[in-house]
């Protein structure tokens, strides 16, 4: 059996009364109300509406809710997306041959659970934005110095990239007003992609409305500019998505205690597995990046002149060499429903998943490709290139941390303490879908 001499009274108690063994760290606060910025339910009721609202894509065909819907956990169900050019939602969604994409999205599609907390300041796997107090707009983004002001928060400046990706939202080349102006390099400005996205959106009376109940200085006559649609969204992820409700939240308050495999796996995931070496503190992340050694499937992270299907991670921003292949250290909230696991979604069985994350690499020789979630994208980079090239998969594997490894009852335990992350409340989310959207398209259900 094992001990919980010196421990806290409360980890004795989990250790006596769930059958367990005594958890080998202190488990982290609990989550409240001072971890999360102040909200606006008049922007609440509007960010609901333009994220499950098609009017923001190029094509008027793709919604944020299309690749982060609740259906799937904020997910889409995939391993890497399918944005322009497919049809159909989660693992159902594919393509059609009268308008192919051109790629899958080179990552899995995220999880939008607490990112209201104010801790969250540097977003996307590769960390690409980031708080930057030195910087005018407060943020650190690819945009460099043409990044505008008026984002309210790092969580509204996230919604800037999917509108203007070709093969998420934008839709490709000519084929709308929108696209072809991200082509031609005009994001900001009059003529810029963001102000032909807003006067689509204040042409609609019900929104023109909505943002003059939601913020007084359109009401007294200024303009919507895109950064109105992106606080509006930001403020309904951060209403409808935050997590702090579950079997986990109930521990740390005290108000109950782990069930007898769930206490084994948690004892497990703060002691010797390692695991809240990262994934710490209440949200379970650092937020910092690590490279674990992850298969690396679908098109990489590659710009169009470039033909390589590799995908560097943290490195393609910072140019640190010790970045290489290290993405973001996901939050694990809600995490048994926000499959397929890992960057490049590679698993779609958490048990094997986190055997394999164990490994560090090591698990490249013999990963089961039947674990991806890839719906068939003819005519494009094939999906198993990087995979199918012994030196970078030796790339990949020498740049992770050291491997470990977890025996088949451990996975079971750790799995067990992970499914207690589930809250029913944010899973179902606190309005749910909208019957219908300003400009009667269609919502995603």
């Amino acid at each position: 059996m094992g001990t919980f001499v010196g421990k806290p009274l409360k980890q004795a108690l989990v250790w006596l009364l769930s059958g367990g063994t005594a958890l080998a760290a202190d488990l982290p606060a609990p989550i409240t109300d001072a971890d999360f910025g102040a909200l606006s339910m008049a922007e609440v009721r509007l960010g609901r509406d333009l994220f499950y609202d098609p009017i923001l894509s190029g094509n008027r065909n793709i919604s944020c809710a299309t690749c982060h819907h609740p259906r799937f956990g904020t997910g889409d169900g995939l391993s890497l997306g399918l944005g322009e050019g497919a049809v159909g939602l989660g693992p159902d969604r594919h393509v059609t041959e009268t308008n192919l994409p051109e790629q899958r999205i080179p990552r899995n599609a995220p999880a939008l659970f607490n990112l209201g907390a104010t801790s969250f300041k540097v977003l996307f796997h590769d960390g690409r934005i980031e708080v930057d107090p030195t910087r005018p707009s407060g943020l650190r983004t690819p945009m460099e110095e043409d990044m505008v002001t008026g984002f309210a928060s790092i969580l509204s400046a996230q919604t800037m990239f999917p509108v203007l990706s070709p093969d998420e939202m934008a839709g490709h080349y000519n084929e709308n007003e929108i696209s072809k102006a991200v082509r031609e390099g005009f994001i900001t400005g009059p003529d810029g992609a963001w102000a032909l996205i807003s006067a689509r959106v204040a042409g609609i009376p019900a929104y023109q409305a909505a943002f003059e109940q939601a913020y007084p200085e359109i009401a007294a006559g200024r303009p919507i500019a895109f950064t109105d649609i992106s606080n509006a969204i930001a403020q309904f992820v951060a209403f409808e998505w935050r997590s702090d409700d579950s079997a986990f939240d109930a521990v740390l308050r005290k108000q109950a205690l782990f069930q007898p495999e769930a206490a084994k796996g948690a004892d497990l995931f703060y002691g010797v597995a390692g695991c809240a070496t990262c994934h710490s503190g209440p949200f379970l992340t650092d937020h910092s990046f690590h490279a674990m050694g992850e298969p690396q499937l679908g098109p990489g992270k590659a710009e169009r002149f470039e033909r390589h299907s590799r995908d560097e991670g943290r490195y393609r921003v910072t140019n640190t060499p010790a970045d290489i292949f290290a993405f973001r250290t996901p939050s694990l909230r809600n995490v048994a429903q926000t499959g397929p696991w890992g960057h490049a979604g590679s698993h779609k069985d958490l048990a094997a998943f986190v055997a394999d994350h164990a490994r560090s690499g090591a698990q490249l020789a013999d990963y089961d490709r039947t674990q991806a979630v890839l719906p068939a994208l003819p005519q494009t980079k094939p999906d198993w290139t990087l995979l199918d090239t012994p030196a970078e998969v030796a790339a990949i594997r020498a740049a992770a941390v050291a491997p470990g490894t977890l025996t088949p009852d451990q996975v079971a335990q750790i799995v067990a303490f992970l499914q207690t992350l589930s809250d029913p409340v944010a899973l179902k989310g606190r309005f749910g879908l909208p019957d219908t959207v300003p400009s009667g398209l269609a919502v995603d259900r």
